[in-house]
């Protein structure tokens, strides 16, 4: 299990880096792994990438439900910000669940139609609706708010960045929602 997860946190970077372009080979040079370890387990980049979402889906649900439990009792413009502070906070340390969000963003481009059109629904169903009924809009002011938190943090894994401002981003994504300064 231990090895699994290894192999799903190199791939998830190998991601940022090679905007999905990376092979089993590549993980396996990264992992410090040898090929063969990693084709045991992965025998092509598909499957590996679909484990890489599958789990990072996991984690942003978990992080979604323990968040919402630990959140009902503050205003909705509070509790909408600690969920953009909880968000950024998550992705720095776990580039898979950054990569759910990020590859949302994108409609899932890089995943073949039948894969793309469940993520879409995975994503729809168990991240945004619910968050949607968080900050009780139905606009497209949630996906501002997400394109704010998805474009800072991807400088984090694009630019090299080591710290995100997690206040000052946060407060820009709210903006993007409250439309106040």
């Amino acid at each position: 299990m231990q090895r699994r997860e290894q192999i799903l946190d190199v791939a998830a970077r190998a991601y940022f880096r090679t905007g999905g372009g990376f092979d089993v080979r590549d993980v396996a040079r990264e992992a410090e792994l040898g090929y063969g370890t990693v084709y045991h387990y992965y025998p092509n980049r598909h499957l590996l990438i679909e484990d890489v979402l599958d789990s990072g889906f996991e984690r942003c649900e978990q992080a979604l439900s323990q968040w919402i439990d630990d959140g009902e009792s503050s205003s909705d413009g509070l509790v909408l910000l600690a969920y953009c502070k909880s968000l950024l906070v998550l992705w720095q340390v776990d580039a898979r669940a950054y990569l759910v969000y990020k590859m949302a963003a994108e409609h899932f481009a890089g995943l073949p139609e039948k894969d793309r059109s469940i993520a879409k629904r995975r994503f729809m169903d168990r991240l945004y609706v619910p968050l949607q009924a968080i900050a009780r809009r139905d606009d497209e002011s949630i996906d501002h708010m997400l394109a704010v938190l998805v474009g800072c943090c991807g400088l984090h894994y694009y630019a090299g960045n080591s710290e995100l401002d997690v206040d000052r981003i946060s407060r820009l994504a709210m903006h993007a929602i409250t439309k106040e300064s």
